[in-house]
């Protein structure tokens, strides 16, 4: 009959125990200390006493290849517990990422995008340059940007900023020109519209966010600035492009780890063969 690993290793602690005195019993101890912890899902602790063995007990080899093998089972076993939890995660993301994408539109160009971007639908891109603020969107993979529509008044900005009557404010850094920011003119205006995204957006969306229930005055700030409310429509776009940005980013990172710790299990269990 073929034995657990759990009973095997229990076995080959009772054998240590019983053939060792003095110093070597305390390996034992850990090694022991760590089995309990390892069956009662504290890998951490499991861990830490099965790496204290090889540190205080240099010498205690027959636990020291004990504690080997046991580390196997504590990594396994942590690893099958982060999958089914990041399973669990992801379930519930998914599910509230259904609810929230019918706030949005999906929009792809297929001659010069490869992704996809979803655009609000409580500030649409299309008529967004009939007024002065911001319009968002967000990538499939949850990057997130903003860009300020300015018409009617040619300053050059290239910076925004967005306060409340607190005092507390938040603003993007100064962007550069290059082929996501437009200047144009029509019969009837002038238009600059410049995007911020990534570190460049500095947590404007953020502020925005915990602000949309408030009034919030945009500066567009360029050769000189310019100032005018943030419509309460802008706020819940860009709050829901920030939902969304978090959303997808967390998807992401809980398929990271979740491959992490299935290609670690891989490689434990070809250890075995």
């Amino acid at each position: 009959m073929r034995l657990s690993v759990q009973t095997t290793i229990l076995m080959l602690l009772m054998l240590i125990f019983f053939s060792c005195t003095g110093r070597e019993r305390g390996a034992t101890k850990y090694l022991t200390e760590a089995e309990e912890a390892y069956k009662t899902g504290n890998y951490s602790i499991a861990k830490l006493k099965i790496d204290s063995i090889k540190s205080q007990f240099p010498k205690a080899f027959n636990e020291i290849n004990f504690g080997f093998h046991l580390m196997q089972e504590v990594r396994m076993a942590e690893n099958k517990r982060n999958i089914a939890f990041c399973d669990s995660m992801l379930r519930e993301n998914y599910n509230n990422l259904n609810e929230i994408l019918v706030k949005f539109d999906y929009v792809r160009d297929d001659r010069y995008q490869e992704f996809g971007e979803y655009h609000p639908k409580a500030y649409p891109h299309k008529s967004s340059l009939n007024q002065n603020g911001l319009r968002s969107a967000v990538s499939e993979k949850g990057d997130l940007f903003i860009e300020s529509v300015l018409s009617g008044s040619g300053i050059r900005h290239n910076q925004i900023k967005v306060s409340s009557n607190d005092g507390s404010f938040a603003e993007t850094l100064v962007v550069t020109a290059d082929g996501l920011n437009y200047r144009f003119n029509t019969l009837e205006r002038s238009y600059e519209i410049v995007r911020f995204g990534g570190n460049d957006e500095n947590s404007v969306a953020q502020y925005i966010y915990t602000y949309r229930d408030k009034p919030i005055t945009l500066h567009f700030i360029g050769n000189r600035t310019l100032i005018t409310n943030l419509s309460q429509a802008a706020k819940n776009a860009v709050s829901n492009s920030f939902e969304l940005s978090n959303l997808l980013k967390s998807i992401e990172q809980l398929k990271v780890e979740k491959e992490k710790s299935e290609v670690l299990i891989r490689y434990l269990e070809s250890r075995k063969d």
